[in-house]
């Protein structure tokens, strides 16, 4: 037996067994913090939108501490998750988290902040997209890969746009050599998300189909296929706006065309999620507890309220500014609900980590 393996046999206390446990889509509780915090900050509630900012800020760091912490001491459980299609896809949202805090720190004026972010977020998905499908898609059956499509697949297609984002705020921050490059990787993210959610689309569809999914497997990450919508709207709109260069010429009716369509998928795709989750909870009894995919949840909901607010604010609809309205208190409804949740999570953990006299 190896070292690894006898320190991987050997029991953990409560903290260190949370921190080995770690769930790869953690930072989608700074993707949902980050959102919600926007989303209040364009209706112009400012004071709960700053205090949301500097939690998706601290948990940001607190988690990047804790994620370097598993990858030293529990190694080979990261490579494991690395290569477990039920779960790889989620650490996309290191790139959404980055690119979402991002944004929300360019609307406070903190651009070059925001900056690093950004080029930080492109970086880790140029890897990232290469590099997780390969050790996934490419070195296993197919058959058993199709059988673990899921919601967290989505992630990939969200990370994509997220950048997206991130490029048309860090457009007008870059003089004129850097501007046909920011704007060429915009568009690029954008294509690339698209055609990448109806990729995980058919797959996660053919699996319902082939497999079925239980109620049990139906968790909240599924939100995430409304919210890799609803953020291409963002994204969308994002580059129509953005300064001349040929290539953002080009696409510009394109997308302007294609951003109102993808709002009316995600409304119509919301009651659908909905009346799974009654399916899931009401009729299967499937127990309603804290688990971390429910930050998964929350990002979709704010993403639709930011999208709604946006199209209400720059496509002159009135109608998608009132809906997105009311999504936005059921998504900040939502974040007080799941962050209270963590947190007792955590009060459990510390105390039993307390009570045994361990750490």
């Amino acid at each position: 037996m190896t070292g690894t393996a006898q320190v991987d046999a050997a029991p953990l206390s409560p903290i260190r067994h949370a921190v080995a446990e770690l769930s790869p889509g953690y930072f989608a509780a700074v993707m949902g913090t980050g959102i919600v915090s926007i989303g209040l900050r364009a209706a112009g509630i400012t004071a709960p939108s700053t205090v949301l900012m500097w939690i998706a800020g601290i948990l940001y760091l607190a988690l990047w501490a804790l994620y370097l912490w598993r990858a030293i001491a529990y190694w080979p459980r990261v490579v494991a998750d690395l290569r477990d299609p039920q779960v790889a896809f989620a650490y996309f949202t290191v790139v959404a988290a980055s690119d979402v805090l991002g944004v929300r720190l360019a609307l406070e004026g903190a651009h070059p902040l925001a900056a690093v972010l950004f080029l930080f977020a492109a970086l880790i998905w140029f890897v990232f997209g290469y590099a997780l499908p390969w050790q996934v898609l490419m070195v296993r059956d197919g058959r058993t890969i199709l059988r673990h499509a899921n919601g967290t697949w989505f992630v990939w297609a969200v990370a994509s746009q997220s950048l997206a984002i991130g490029m048309a705020q860090l457009r007008p921050q870059v003089d004129s050599v850097f501007a046909q490059g920011v704007g060429l990787l915009a568009v690029l993210a954008w294509a690339v998300g698209l055609i990448l959610y109806a990729a995980m689309a058919m797959l996660v569809l053919l699996r319902v189909v082939h497999f079925g999914v239980t109620p049990q497997q139906f968790d909240p990450a599924y939100w995430v296929a409304m919210g890799a919508l609803a953020i291409a709207v963002v994204a969308g709109a994002g580059i129509v706006q953005m300064e001349h260069t040929p290539l953002v010429d080009a696409v510009r009716p394109l997308i302007a065309a294609t951003v109102v369509v993808f709002w009316v998928f995600c409304l119509w795709l919301i009651p659908l999620l909905v009346g799974a989750g009654i399916w899931r909870h009401a009729l299967h009894r499937v127990p309603l507890r804290y688990v971390p995919t429910l930050w998964s949840m929350v990002f979709p909901m704010g993403m639709f309220a930011v999208a709604s607010l946006s199209l209400g604010e720059a496509d002159a609809l009135p109608a998608a500014g009132a809906v997105g309205g009311v999504a936005l208190v059921v998504a900040a409804l939502v974040w007080a609900v799941v962050l209270i949740g963590m947190l007792q999570r955590l009060v459990k953990v510390l105390w039993a980590s307390r009570r045994s006299g361990t750490r």
